[in-house]
């Protein structure tokens, strides 16, 4: 009796990380299409296209040299 005992509390375990990891999952997926949607607006709102504000921040770390 004891085994079937353990046995029900592990699959209820089991099943309770699988549905927190599905929902887990399913957040990760919303701020992920969140970013893309807000992405694509801020393409459609620039003037200079799709690329053009997306590695700005790579011109202000070349401003001095690299020290040898």
């Amino acid at each position: 009796m004891y085994e079937y005992e353990l046995q029900q509390a592990r699959s209820a375990e089991m099943r309770r990380r699988a549905e927190h990891e599905r929902l887990a999952r399913r957040l990760v997926r919303g701020r992920r299409a969140a970013r893309r949607e807000a992405a694509e607006r801020a393409a459609e709102r620039s003037d200079g296209g799709a690329g053009s504000a997306s590695h700005t921040h790579f011109l202000d770390r070349l401003r001095f040299a690299r020290p040898a």
